[in-house]
């Protein structure tokens, strides 16, 4: 790993993934796809793999402290996180592998599975940065009512949440917390702590899957680097998050967010093949 300006800019970024965790509960693992393969050079397909360890290690280091305040609950994370996990193991295992190299031709361009994976990306970080933006007050309303489990709709959500973690490499905080609060009746604080440890359990199971496959192809140097740097950022992101205001960070970080996706799907669409390697 040469220290060039852009892999500077990548440990820097890494620990902004970290940081991100720690303060907002959310939010790095969206960056994690983009910093591995815009400033890091690695091919698109493989750096969803290199980002289910990433974020699935990262997560399962937040959760720790979480776990001690009471911030999980167990049962929630063990009935949303089967199915995302069966979704996850075999999305990376079966489908991924499955997807060709070039899935179609439009106006003699063509569109392959790392574009596709890249664009389908870049429109999840735009749905990731609505999320974080839009006000959260009726959520935490919500969280008010009596416990109730909508059991067959967080299965469901599990699941679709596992696939799409397993295509893109991200960790889908932003479509698991929302569907824990609104489906589980979860306070928000618990929310975003139950919410670490299924990221941190369907991530690194999820990428067991592709170790089976592509250990050759693996720079573990450069991964232990970027997860080291993003756990140092977590544990900054909580001390950070005791003293700052956190509804403000996440909005805040979620217009950063949109930007980024919106940049992608530009970058993506007019110079495409510029990141698949």
């Amino acid at each position: 790993m040469t220290l060039d300006l852009l892999t500077i800019f990548g440990l820097l970024a890494s620990s902004v993934i970290g940081i991100s965790l720690g303060l907002i509960g959310g939010g790095g693992s969206i960056l994690t796809v983009p910093v591995l393969v815009y400033l890091f050079n690695v091919d698109p397909v493989l750096a969803t793999a290199y980002s289910l360890f990433i974020v699935g290690l990262s997560s399962l280091v937040g959760a720790f402290p979480k776990y001690k305040a009471g911030m999980i609950d167990l049962k929630t994370a063990l009935v949303f996180g089967v199915p995302s996990i069966i979704a996850v193991f075999l999305t990376r295992k079966v489908l991924v592998p499955a997807i060709p190299a070039t899935l179609f031709e439009v106006a003699g361009i063509s569109v392959t599975k790392a574009l596709a994976m890249m664009i389908l990306f870049a429109v999840l970080m735009v749905a990731a940065s609505v999320s974080m933006i839009r006000d959260k007050k009726q959520e935490e309303e919500d969280s008010n009512e009596p416990r109730v489990f909508n059991y067959p709709m967080i299965l469901l959500e599990g699941a679709v949440v596992g696939v799409l973690t397993g295509l893109v490499g991200a960790g889908g905080g932003f479509l698991i917390i929302p569907a824990l609060v609104m489906l589980s009746k979860l306070p928000m604080k618990q929310a975003v702590g139950t919410s670490l440890l299924i990221i941190a359990a369907k991530s690194l199971i999820g990428f067991t899957g592709d170790v089976m496959e592509n250990a050759d192809q693996m720079d573990w140097t450069l991964l232990s680097v970027v997860t080291a740097l993003a756990i140092i950022g977590i544990f900054i992101g909580n001390q950070l998050s005791k003293k700052l205001d956190g509804a403000a960070l996440k909005k805040g970080f979620g217009w950063f967010v949109l930007v980024m996706g919106i940049y992608i799907i530009i970058k993506e669409l007019a110079f495409p093949g510029a990141s698949a390697h």
